[in-house]
Protein backbone atom coordinates (compact mmCIF):
# COMPACT_ATOMS: atom_id res chain seq x y z
CA UNK A 1 0.00 0.00 0.00
CA UNK A 2 1.59 3.66 -0.53
CA UNK A 3 1.89 6.48 1.39
CA UNK A 4 -1.42 8.15 0.08
CA UNK A 5 -3.69 5.20 1.06
CA UNK A 6 -3.08 6.06 4.74
CA UNK A 7 -3.08 10.04 4.52
CA UNK A 8 -5.85 11.49 6.21
CA UNK A 9 -6.92 8.09 7.30
CA UNK A 10 -7.82 8.27 11.09
CA UNK A 11 -8.08 4.47 12.18
CA UNK A 12 -7.09 1.49 10.45
CA UNK A 13 -9.29 -2.56 10.96
CA UNK A 14 -7.85 -4.70 12.53
CA UNK A 15 -8.46 -6.96 8.99
CA UNK A 16 -6.19 -4.40 7.36
CA UNK A 17 -3.50 -5.07 9.73
CA UNK A 18 -4.14 -8.90 9.05
CA UNK A 19 -3.79 -8.48 5.53
CA UNK A 20 -0.57 -6.31 5.75
CA UNK A 21 0.97 -8.51 7.59
CA UNK A 22 -0.32 -11.48 5.53
CA UNK A 23 1.25 -9.98 2.18
CA UNK A 24 4.74 -9.92 3.66
CA UNK A 25 4.21 -13.10 5.72
CA UNK A 26 1.44 -15.62 3.52
CA UNK A 27 2.36 -18.38 5.48
CA UNK A 28 1.52 -16.28 8.81
CA UNK A 29 -1.44 -16.67 11.13
CA UNK A 30 -2.72 -13.71 12.71
CA UNK A 31 -4.69 -12.36 15.72
CA UNK A 32 -5.26 -8.50 15.78
CA UNK A 33 -7.60 -7.06 18.39
CA UNK A 34 -8.05 -3.06 18.54
CA UNK A 35 -7.12 -2.43 22.15
CA UNK A 36 -8.85 0.82 22.39
CA UNK A 37 -11.64 0.72 20.12
CA UNK A 38 -10.54 3.63 17.73
CA UNK A 39 -8.72 1.19 14.88
CA UNK A 40 -5.19 3.01 16.29
CA UNK A 41 -4.02 0.55 19.19
CA UNK A 42 -2.91 -2.97 18.26
CA UNK A 43 -2.26 -6.10 19.83
CA UNK A 44 -1.37 -8.55 17.05
CA UNK A 45 -0.46 -12.49 17.83
CA UNK A 46 1.75 -13.67 14.62
CA UNK A 47 2.40 -17.42 14.13
CA UNK A 48 5.14 -17.98 11.41
CA UNK A 49 7.60 -20.34 10.24
CA UNK A 50 9.34 -17.30 9.33
CA UNK A 51 10.44 -16.93 12.64
CA UNK A 52 12.37 -20.15 13.08
CA UNK A 53 16.11 -19.73 14.48
CA UNK A 54 15.25 -15.59 15.01
CA UNK A 55 15.70 -13.95 17.91
CA UNK A 56 12.34 -12.05 19.47
CA UNK A 57 13.45 -8.90 18.05
CA UNK A 58 14.25 -10.14 15.28
CA UNK A 59 10.59 -11.61 14.99
CA UNK A 60 9.37 -8.30 15.65
CA UNK A 61 11.21 -6.43 13.06
CA UNK A 62 9.72 -8.99 10.73
CA UNK A 63 6.06 -7.86 11.39
CA UNK A 64 7.19 -4.18 11.91
CA UNK A 65 8.69 -4.32 8.27
CA UNK A 66 5.42 -5.17 6.86
CA UNK A 67 3.64 -2.48 9.12
CA UNK A 68 6.18 0.22 8.39
CA UNK A 69 3.95 2.47 6.27
CA UNK A 70 0.92 2.31 8.29
CA UNK A 71 2.90 3.02 11.15
CA UNK A 72 5.21 6.12 9.50
CA UNK A 73 1.74 7.95 9.07
CA UNK A 74 0.17 7.31 12.96
CA UNK A 75 -2.51 5.05 11.27
CA UNK A 76 -1.16 2.73 14.00
CA UNK A 77 -0.03 4.42 16.84
CA UNK A 78 0.65 1.68 19.04
CA UNK A 79 1.39 -1.99 18.52
CA UNK A 80 2.08 -4.92 21.13
CA UNK A 81 3.02 -7.79 19.96
CA UNK A 82 3.19 -11.81 20.43
CA UNK A 83 5.70 -14.03 17.45
CA UNK A 84 5.34 -17.56 17.84
CA UNK A 85 6.74 -20.14 15.43
CA UNK A 86 4.62 -22.84 15.53
CA UNK A 87 5.99 -25.13 17.23
CA UNK A 88 6.70 -22.29 20.28
CA UNK A 89 2.76 -21.53 19.50
CA UNK A 90 1.63 -25.06 20.35
CA UNK A 91 3.57 -25.33 23.29
CA UNK A 92 1.90 -21.86 24.20
CA UNK A 93 -1.48 -22.84 23.56
CA UNK A 94 -1.08 -25.81 26.00
CA UNK A 95 0.29 -24.19 28.76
Amino acid sequence: MSKEVFLGISMISPQQVEAMIKAEMPDAQVQVQDLTGGGDHYQVTVVSSQFAGKRLVQQHQIVYRSLQEAMSTEAIHALALKTYTPETWQTAVQS
